[in-house]
């Protein structure tokens, strides 16, 4: 797809990265996966190394001279380099290897442009930094995306480790009698959770943990900031160095009722 383009825009060229690793994961769904163990729990699949391989091809075809940081091969690229991709070519690799179709491809230049493509729907959210739309099929249709909290459904990450507890802790967000009353809790273990915030599909999502160098987030936080979403750390402070978690809502009041309710134990006010 991006062959095709003479002279391709940052955003296109995330467009055409996120769904070559898609198109990489889709193709590979159903296969008994190897596993590389990355320490703590975490592994990585063949499937996302082919994946991350095919995102790469596509970056470096289009702009030789980035660098690109990609969860499963780490920094390449020249060292002075100034611009930076940041890639996850399979987030939510425990569903995937279950046979679990909640997963996502994420490609974000830092500080920039940025897709995050659902590799089933077919689906993929996209910003240029400034508006964010979704595009669905090879149509090229697209739309603005309107974040709401009408759905009232909350995505909360309940996946190890928890480094905010004993101050901050999921379990006790969901345990919370104004959560009960506002919300309902959904857990889908992949960061496409974001995208489903600015999308309206979701109220918010919860988080805890260092983002300030993740590749996790930065695609989604690109894009719910663009579609005008509130986004904080899990203390109120910005997302990035010194911050902690991630909170995104769609509006203010949202926001602010999710953040009463965080730190304070069951059964506060």
């Amino acid at each position: 797809m991006i062959d095709s383009l003479e002279n391709p825009t940052d955003t296109e060229v995330a467009a055409a990265a996120a769904l070559a690793g898609a198109e990489v994961v889709r193709a590979r769904y159903g296969r008994l996966h190897s596993r590389i163990d990355n320490g703590s729990g975490d592994f990585a699949t063949d499937a996302g190394l082919a994946a991350e391989e095919a995102i790469l091809g596509v970056i470096r075809a289009a702009r030789p001279g980035d660098a690109v940081h990609g969860e499963e091969g780490g920094r390449r690229g020249a060292v002075g380099a100034e611009r930076e991709w940041l890639v996850d070519p399979l987030c939510g690799t425990l569903n995937y290897v279950v046979g679990s179709q909640l997963v996502a491809v994420y490609v974000a230049l830092r500080n920039g442009p940025a897709a995050v493509t659902d590799p089933f729907s077919g689906e993929v959210f996209l910003t240029d930094g400034e508006t964010a739309r979704v595009r669905r099929g090879t149509s090229g249709d697209e739309r603005r995306l309107a974040p709401t909290a009408d759905t009232r459904l909350v995505d909360v990450n309940l996946d190890p480790p928890f480094p905010g507890a004993p101050g901050f802790r999921a379990v006790d967000l969901l345990a919370h009698p104004g959560f009960v009353e506002n919300f309902r809790p959904r857990v889908v273990s992949t960061s496409l959770a974001p995208a489903w915030v600015a999308a309206g599909r979701r109220a918010a999502y919860v988080t805890d943990g260092d983002l300030s160098g993740s590749v996790h987030f930065a695609a989604g936080i690109a894009l719910c900031r663009a579609a005008g979403c509130v986004v904080t750390g899990v203390d109120g402070r910005p997302v990035g160095r010194g911050g902690r978690g991630l909170v995104v809502a769609p509006d203010a009041r949202t926001h602010e009722l999710l953040m009463s309710m965080i730190g304070g134990p069951p059964g506060s006010d």
